[in-house]
């Protein structure tokens, strides 16, 4: 325990360690303050560009790395401030401006553009800037950049910028206000920067300041901005009001709702954030991927609420936090189904039904609050806590009363808790230094009301490079404390280490890792499996610069040896090789082989990995390709197919992916995508029956076909679809198959039983959005859904019966309208002071 408190404060204390050795040799440029700043139009004659000194002479960061720039393709950029903001420009010169990639897409998105972009590091750590960028249809991207290559493009900033299409090539103008930015309140400053431009005709990307990409993080190649002289950090208070109305229809049956509501971010101070959001509304969220599952772990979705999505780099360190778990399924700890009467005779004259008439999906948030930023020392803080509202499931109970020969019947209905008012709660310490190491202290903490359960998880996690970049040292120890009882907690543990080498065209990493039979971080983080232990690694070799046909290509060969944790027993090894690799004409192609030896599986059974049952599962051998043609022209294709083979048993594998698009114009553009999955003969859980584990044999299909497409009438205002309908049909052979648990071979039983899967997820969203105002938008939704875990057809049923199956069933209708308005504080101050 006394070291234990020794490394905390090494961590978080501060240490003087010096800085990255990677980027020696960083060009610097004066900032300029300016009296009269420029008008942002794209036009660079304002007087404020005049005698500035000028960021120049850019070198290639791919495909070709160190090269110096074209002549053709020269890039110039000068940068003034003021007050309020700092002001950048770009001029680019291409020998065809007609010719210039230029397609529009929403907010956030490249498409098919030229574009420039300006890193911005104000604390200068090589580790955590802010990009932005402006492609040549004039479309805004943001990103803020997390431990060097984490890049959110769900976070999102309000600034200013504008663009031409000139006789030279193009040029960008941008105003950064202060409030986007985070830095300090010194009299003289310097940051850290770095700036990027596109040019897809000829397939490269330009940099300022050279980039190696052989070694470190392109974070850590900043040039520096010397002398900003008497800036101050604004007010930082911006308001995201919001109302929205929602409309649902599902047969004859229409809900309609409305909702007001209000997101905050406030400055606590100069690099500091507060973000709550009041009232939350998600009605408007994309549709989850949801497939049928037969497995014994949950499906991991992608979470799609903004508030999550943006701004949770600190909390998501350790696995620790899947925030999906907020506002996501009831924890339904007493087992609402489980616990109903049905009695099938009278009993004393009585008879007894009871049955569940109303059970809430999900969990409602109530709020939430984020509070995050890093210190000047690279010492970051993180702080989250939601609170989510009791949700009850209703019970309707009749009763049947024998008086004589009548029969008297009475129904009541009560209320069931599924999920009690509930508080989750995150702490993140994150010490960087180094400009490429980290060390991170993090805590979850679930509280629920009443007797349900409580959580707890702590890690410790490291990440150590050496100045150079070139060997680095990774792992984690965590560990997660559950109470179910308020006298009883059951503690667990996790312990993950490795050492490799990162730079240079020859890399390796071995490692090792464990979780006990105990350590369950589930209540906030995910995890699909314990009570495991791994010894793995993995050499590559890689390429990164032009050498015949080939821009870049990459070989790795890795390899995974497994064991329970707790007994110890070996339960298999995997092994494969990999190759990835992008041509001169931009064609991406790779593949992988992928050889499993027999192994035990412990987790198919359901009856826990500690309880010794295993099912025996044979020799594989799988192989993929993949590819993916150049997206700069109109017409593209995305492939992928696989095969796997089994040893000494008749299972086949195999699928495909075909996904085209085509681009008809800048402004309007689809993407289809095809998949196809096949599983002949094969066995898997399907019951357990009076101490018999019962499997089955199955044949599998599915069929996936997706749709999306948008149509931009300006960078502000755009139409988009998204469709996907995902079909899985599951028919069982007549004969079933009991576990044989001393051996993990099955043995044939008379047990029968229909266990048949159709499975359909039907989902059809179309959206208009508007941004009126920087920062304001208005959007329009219409959802088309049916219910994904319909069961209404035969298994074994063609694609077009099982469709025409489809549309008998009942489809819900969902339209919504949704108006958020951007207030800054300081335009009111300004306003009203």
């Amino acid at each position: 325990m006394k070291n234990y408190h020794l490394l905390l404060l090494f961590t978080f204390l501060g240490v003087s360690i010096a800085q990255s050795q990677v980027n020696q040799n960083r060009k610097k440029l004066s900032a300029t303050r300016t009296n009269t700043p420029p008008k942002i139009d794209g036009d660079l004659n304002d007087d404020a560009w005049k005698n500035v000194p000028v960021a120049k002479d850019f070198v290639q960061f791919r495909p070709d790395n160190g090269v110096a720039e074209l002549a053709d393709y020269k890039t110039e950029v000068k940068l003034v401030y003021d007050d309020n903001a700092v002001y950048i420009s770009a001029k680019m010169l291409d020998p065809d401006p007609s010719k210039i990639p230029a397609e529009f897409t929403n907010r956030d998105n490249f498409g098919n553009s030229d574009f420039f972009m300006a890193m911005i590091n104000p604390i200068d750590d090589g580790q955590n800037p802010v990009m932005f960028i402006v492609t040549a249809s004039g479309v805004q991207i943001d990103s803020k950049v997390s431990n060097g290559n984490n890049e959110d493009y769900n976070w999102s900033a309000v600034w200013d910028s504008d663009f031409k299409i000139t006789d030279f090539g193009w040029a960008v103008e941008m105003k950064i206000p202060y409030r986007a930015l985070r830095f300090a309140n010194n009299d003289v400053q310097s940051w850290g920067m770095n700036f990027h431009r596109e040019a897809r005709n000829i397939n490269t990307r330009y940099t300022w300041n050279y980039i190696d990409n052989e070694v470190g993080r392109w974070t850590q190649y900043d040039g520096l901005i010397e002398n900003f002289r008497n800036i101050s950090p604004p007010t930082r208070l911006n308001l995201y009001p919001y109302a929205s109305v929602i409309t649902r229809t599902e047969g004859n049956h229409t809900v309609a709702d409305w909702s007001v509501g209000m997101d905050v971010k406030y400055g606590l101070s100069e690099n500091f954030t507060l973000d709550a959001t009041l009232i939350p509304d998600f009605s408007q969220v994309g549709f989850d991927d949801v497939q049928l599952n037969l497995g014994p772990f949950e499906q991991q979705f992608t979470e799609q609420r903004q508030f999550f999505t943006e701004g949770t780099e600190l909390f998501t360190k350790g696995r620790l936090f899947y925030s999906r778990r907020i506002g996501g399924f009831p924890t339904d700890q007493f087992d609402v189904g489980g616990n109903l009467r049905d009695d099938d005779d009278f009993v004393n004259g009585k008879k007894v039904n009871e049955e569940i008439v109303d059970y809430p999906g999900k969990v409602q948030m109530l709020n939430a609050i984020k509070i995050s930023g890093r210190t000047k020392d690279g010492l970051g803080i993180g702080f989250f806590n939601a609170i989510t509202e009791k949700t009850e499931a209703t019970i309707e109970r009749t009763e049947q009363t024998q008086v004589g020969t009548d029969v008297i019947t009475t129904k009541n209905q009560y209320k069931v808790t599924t999920e009690p008012f509930a508080n989750y709660n995150i702490m993140v310490l994150d010490k960087q230094f180094n400009q490429n190491s980290s060390i991170t202290l993090i805590n979850t903490n679930v509280t629920r009301d009443g007797r349900f359960r409580d959580a707890n998880a702590t890690g410790l996690l490291w990440h150590v490079e050496d100045k150079s970049s070139t060997y680095n040292i990774d792992g984690s120890f965590r560990a997660t404390h559950i109470s179910d009882d308020p006298t009883e907690t059951t503690p667990g543990y996790s312990f993950d280490t490795s050492i490799g080498r990162q730079s240079g065209k020859w890399r390796w990493e071995i490692g090792y890792n464990f979780e006990n039979k105990d350590f369950n971080p589930n209540d906030l983080g995910i995890l699909f499996s314990n009570n495991e232990q791994t010894i793995y690694g993995f050499t590559g070799y890689r390429q990164l610069k032009p050498v015949g046909i080939f821009n870049n290509f990459g070989i790795n060969w890795w390899y995974n040896v497994n064991f329970l944790h707790k007994s110890g027993v070996y339960t298999g090894t995997n092994t494969g090789v990999s190759f990835w690799s992008e041509t001169r004409n931009r064609f991406n192609f790779g593949g992988n082989i992928n050889f499993r030896t027999t192994s035990k599986d412990f987790f198919e059974p359901r009856q826990g990995s500690t309880s010794g049952i295993f099912f025996e599962r044979p020799m594989r051998l799988n192989i993929n390709h993949w590819g993916s043609t150049d997206y700069r022209k109109k017409l593209a294709i995305d492939y992928n197919w696989y095969y796997t083979f089994f040893k000494g048993i008749p299972k086949n594998s195999y699928g495909f992916r075909f996904g085209p698009r085509y681009r008809f114009n800048d402004q309007f553009s689809l993407n289809y995508s095809f998949r196809y999955n096949q599983v002949d003969n094969d066995l898997g859980y399907i019951d357990s029956n009076n101490g018999d584990i019962i499997f089955g044999e199955r044949d599998r299909t599915t069929y996936e076909n997706t749709v999306s497409g948008k149509y931009s009438f300006n960078t502000n205002s755009s139409l988009s679809l998204s469709f996907r309908h995902n079909w899985s049909k599951v028919p069982y052979k007549d004969q079933l198959f009991s576990l044989d648990t001393s051996n993990g071979q099955l043995v044939p039983t008379t047990f029968t039983g229909d266990y048949d899967r159709n499975f359909n997820s039907w989902n059809l969203d179309l959206n208009y959005f508007w941004q009126f105002a920087p920062g304001s938008q208005l959007i329009a939704f219409y959802r088309n859904s049916i219910n994904p875990s319909a069961t209404f057809a035969p298994a074994d049923i063609s694609f077009t019966d099982n469709i025409n199956r489809l549309f008998d069933e009942s489809m819900m209708h969902t339209f919504s309208l949704r108006l958020v308005y951007f207030i800054d504080y300081n335009d009111i101050k300004n306003v009203l002071f």
